[in-house]
């Protein structure tokens, strides 16, 4: 299986749609957990990092590099 490469600030796509009815996530903190944002109305939820790998289906947006 493909290992799932994100970072901060990517858009990415879980399993289950919010009860919003969005399915875009902005993934706003990485460590232990993660905390993800819905795209939709702004709710941001905490998720262990092993869920969270479960949960998640596919990367959307990349995040974009700065440039010097």
């Amino acid at each position: 299986m493909s290992d799932k490469v994100y970072q901060l600030n990517d858009v990415v796509q879980m399993k289950k749609a919010h009860p919003c009815g969005e399915n875009r996530w902005k993934i706003i903190r990485l460590g232990m957990d993660i905390r993800i944002k819905c795209e939709g109305c702004g709710h941001s939820v905490l998720i262990p990092r092993k869920k969270f790998e479960t949960k998640m289906k596919k990367v959307l947006e990349h995040a974009e590099e700065p440039t010097n």
